[in-house]
């Protein structure tokens, strides 16, 4: 298979910040080169293929490794996560239930997520810090009340989402757990996009994640409850869906809460969150300061 093609968002030595696609163990500077601020302008105006056209005319500018991974879309107007998304992870709620008939949802702030290879950051208020491997799509054509049947054209690109949680939080409350999924840099999205371009790459992706080289989490998109073109299709009957938004779309069994005893994150470990096509979004684990 042809190694996908990424366009990543990086802060350089110098602390400015830019884009550019990833080529070996280097990234062509594509913000140096054209007029958008960063990929969320380019996804609105239609420039995805555009940037890796001119990225595979120019040898790498940077080192990949001399550069700091940021989150993709730095400003999305929405990061809006799914939840209880695989069978066996709706069956460990234990409450008699079969599939839900709609998708539990949650929004999660910028702040929230940091890049690849940055730490996640347990913090003081709980050391219940867990992980949650989650395919990303990211919407490239905004609107409202989308079909099912037009839903797919209107992802833009593919990533990947740590969504780190911390689980006595989640429960502070009766009806929502918005307070346990928004602990600044708790999660992590990227390391890059990968342009989407049909149906074949998100009908049947491997999702992993492993815990200091452990497999823990191992499920296939063919499996959600929820497929694609419904999250779409259903989250743009309440909301406007527009160019640059994140949609995190659930996570198999096997997050480290349902161990006993649980095994919640600590200082040093490593997770990976790898997907056929996409990538593996790698980070470690560091106290608040």
């Amino acid at each position: 298979m042809q190694d996908p093609q990424r366009l990543a968002t990086f802060r350089r030595a110098d602390g400015a910040t830019s884009y550019g696609l990833v080529r070996g163990d280097g990234l062509v500077d594509l913000g140096a080169r054209f007029d958008w601020p960063g990929l969320r302008e380019a996804i609105a105006e239609g420039g995805v293929r555009r940037l890796v056209e001119t990225g595979l005319k120019h040898a790498p500018d940077l080192a990949l490794g001399s550069v700091a991974l940021q989150p993709p879309i730095p400003a999305p107007e929405k990061i809006i996560c799914i939840g209880v998304n695989y069978p066996d992870r709706n069956e460990e709620y234990k409450d008699g239930q079969a599939a839900p008939k709609y998708p539990s949802m949650f929004i999660r702030f910028p702040r929230s997520f940091v890049g690849h290879n940055a730490p996640l950051v347990r913090p003081k208020a709980s050391a219940q810090l867990d992980y949650e491997g989650e395919v990303v799509i990211v919407i490239g054509r905004g609107g409202r009340h989308i079909a099912e049947r037009d839903a797919l054209s209107h992802i833009a690109a593919l990533s990947l989402c740590n969504e780190g949680t911390i689980r006595d939080w989640v429960r502070h409350a009766k009806f929502n757990v918005t307070q346990g999924k928004n602990f600044d840099s708790t999660g992590a999205l990227g390391p890059w996009i990968v342009p989407y371009d049909d149906e074949s790459q998100i009908a049947d992706i491997r999702l992993t994640t492993k815990v200091n080289g452990e497999l823990r989490q191992d499920d296939r998109t063919s499996r959600m409850i929820f497929g694609f073109r419904y999250l779409i299709a259903y989250i743009s009957t309440f909301t406007t869906l527009v160019p640059g938004d994140v949609i995190v779309t659930g996570t198999p069994t096997g997050a480290g809460a349902r161990f006993d005893p649980p095994k919640f994150l600590v200082p040093g470990d490593v997770i990976e969150v790898s997907a056929d096509g996409i990538g593996t979004l790698t980070n470690g684990v560091i106290d608040e300061g």
